[in-house]
């Protein structure tokens, strides 16, 4: 068994995957500040900085002040002002993401060199068929008619 996981563990799938991931994590911190540290703030500068975390729908019935106060206490509460902003801050990070993958897939095209097959496409060459019966037509047509 130890043997058997040894060579699932070193296979290149697990390896290429943990190593995707490891950057994927640090990719991520680097996408979260840019978006929390420059971007949310341009928006909230045109947006007047709307917060929906205020909102909330309180189930149980007791009076309070806040969403954070029900909390507290342990009160039933749907935040759905907060579910509203992160579904905002995901369409930002999505946002920013698609124009960071874009970039690098033009940098990619930008910098691959260029294939053989790039050359633009002609006219496509006839079947065989095509051609032997041209050819027979050009010898018909060639032939001196007797008569």
């Amino acid at each position: 068994m130890l043997k058997e996981f040894k060579a699932f563990a070193v296979k290149g799938n697990v390896v290429d995957m943990g190593v995707g991931i490891v950057i994927g994590a640090a990719f991520t911190t680097i996408v979260k500040s840019f978006v929390d540290d420059i971007v949310n703030p341009i928006l909230g500068l045109f947006t007047g900085g709307i917060d929906f975390s205020g909102l909330y729908v309180n189930l149980s019935g007791q009076e309070v002040a806040s969403a954070v106060e029900a909390k507290e206490q342990g009160l039933a509460v749907i935040t759905y002002g907060v579910f509203i902003n992160a579904c905002i801050s995901f369409l930002i990070v999505a946002w920013v993401l698609f124009f960071v993958v874009r970039a690098v897939n033009r940098l990619k095209r930008e910098l691959e060199p260029p294939t053989e097959d790039a050359t633009p496409p002609g006219e496509p060459e006839p079947p065989a068929d095509v051609k032997l019966l041209s050819e027979i037509r050009d010898l018909l047509r060639d032939r001196p008619v007797s008569g």
